[in-house]
Parts: structure tokens; C-alpha cells; sequence
């Protein structure tokens, strides 16, 4: 059983099997209570887990992987998730005359387990996705605005919740090494890296010596020849983990640069 529930901008998932998931690019930022099960998430600092009762602050712009898990015993995996979009953070901002004053460089993903006000505001949602009274429109406004209030108990996130500007210039060549394996458009690229797509592009041929897209084939091939044949890794589980969408196109991109099909080695 998968069901995935979203009313406005609240989603209730559920699923009964091991499943990956396919948004590698958070686009919003997004507050996560994990209800049963638990997820694991990849980026290019490691993994990390989130399991029953855990509850995180995930910002926008981040590139993550994720595999979410049923519970030992056999419930589901569940999960409770609000999407802060611009367009409310721009009406709660306005409204209540808070704006960012710096840049902000805490974590990408904020911890808040511990925080019983957040657990009870979770709470308080679940009974929209457990019963047949749905959410309306006004509800909806309410309890987004509640969840940035309750958030902004901490202050450092205001730089973080109200920076509405677009990412700043960064290092091309550091990024890309370590985000190569992110399966999202060239144009995505571009702008987490602070470019146009125009100027990425010619920035990207000076720092490589290579079009984005043949480098990034490369970049996943050869990462994919070292998982298999150093760490016996089987085709079937690398493809995805390297920026792949699917098995027929890895193989046959494999047989053509290295001459041989990965599951020869």
C-alpha cells in the first residue's frame, strides 16, 4: 500500500514497502514529523536517519536522496510534512514585519525531536488525514502560519525562512564534484549555483574543458565502474545512486564507454 494525501501544502505519505524516493531537489522548505518507520536520507555529507517520532526542518535548495522504511513490525512508514512555500513565507513576513537581517549559515536540516510545542502542532494535523473531515483553505493558512511561528522561537531561522533572494555564486568545480550523482536538469544546477544557465554553461566548459552534460555522464560512469568493480556493488542497486533513471540506459552507456556491460565484471 502507498498512499500519499496532499491537502494544500500538507502531505501525509504512507507506504508499507521499501521505497526510494524521487524528489532529489527540496524545492520549499519543509517541516518533516516522521509518525512510524523511519527515512534515510543521502546527501554529499553522508547519510543520515530519521525514524518514529523525529521531527526536522529541511531547507530549500537541498539535494538529498531518500529511502523510507517500514517499522520492524510491519507498520508503515508514515510521515506528516508542511512545505513552507515564498508565498506564504512573503505574506507571514510582511504581515508580521519580519525579514532576514544576514545570511544564514546554520544546518540544512534543524532538529526539532525535542520540541514538545512542535510534536503537540503535528498532532493536532493528524486528525485532517486520519478522519474524513478534510482541511479547508482558511485551516490550511492558519496552521501554516502556526508552524512559522512556532519556528521562529528560534531567531536564527529568520534568515533562514525570509532570504527570498536567489542562491549566491559559489564554486563550481567543489559543487559539482560533490553533486554530480543528483539526477536533476542542468538548468537546476545553474541556479544552486548561483548562474544563469547561459553563464553556468560557460563557466562549466572553462572549469572542465567539457560540456555539463558529457562531463556529468562521465562523472556517473566512472563512479559506477568503481562501486562495481572495487566494492562489489550489482548494477542493478548503482544505477539510481549514480544519477540514472533507469537500468536499460546505465547498461547501455556502460557498454559504450568502457566496452563491456557492467554485469561482466
Amino acid at each position: 500500500m502507498i498512499k500519499d494525501e496532499l491537502q494544500f501544502n500538507i502531505l501525509y505519505s504512507c507506504t508499507d514497502e521499501r521505497k526510494r524516493g524521487g524528489e532529489q531537489l527540496v524545492s520549499e522548505h519543509v517541516l518533516s514529523y516522521i509518525i512510524s518507520g523511519e527515512i534515510q536520507f543521502y546527501n554529499n555529507h553522508g547519510k543520515f536517519i530519521y525514524k518514529a517520532g523525529q521531527i526536522g526542518l529541511l531547507r530549500k535548495n537541498l539535494l538529498l536522496k531518500s529511502v523510507k522504511i517500514p517499522a520492524a513490525d510491519g507498520t508503515p512508514f508514515q510521515s506528516l510534512n508542511v512545505f513552507l512555500d515564498q508565498d506564504c513565507l512573503k505574506k507571514y513576513s510582511s504581515l508580521e514585519n519580519i525579514s532576514a537581517s544576514s545570511i544564514y549559515n546554520g544546518q540544512s536540516v534543524v532538529d526539532f525531536s525535542e520540541d514538545i510545542f512542535i510534536k503537540g502542532y503535528f498532532d493536532s494535523l493528524l486528525p485532517y488525514f486520519n478522519t474524513s473531515v478534510p482541511l479547508t483553505p482558511q485551516l490550511a493558512n492558519l496552521k501554516t502560519n502556526e508552524a512559522i511561528a512556532l519556528l521562529l522561537r528560534n531567531k536564527q531561522l529568520e534568515n533562514l525562512l525570509f532570504d527570498f533572494g536567489e542562491p549566491h555564486k559559489i564554486d563550481l568545480e567543489a559543487f559539482m564534484n560533490q553533486n554530480y550523482s543528483f539526477n536533476i536538469p542542468i538548468a537546476q544546477f545553474a541556479r544552486l549555483t548561483g548562474r544563469s544557465l547561459a553563464t553556468f554553461k560557460r563557466d562549466f566548459k572553462k572549469v572542465f574543458k567539457s560540456p555539463p552534460e558529457k562531463w556529468l555522464l562521465q562523472a556517473r560512469l566512472h563512479r559506477a565502474h568503481f562501486l562495481i568493480a572495487q566494492q562489489n556493488q550489482a548494477p542493478s542497486s548503482v544505477y539510481l545512486d549514480v544519477g540514472f533513471e533507469n537500468l536499460s540506459h546505465f547498461s547501455t552507456s556502460f557498454k559504450k564507454q568502457f566496452g563491456h556491460n557492467p554485469s561482466t565484471i
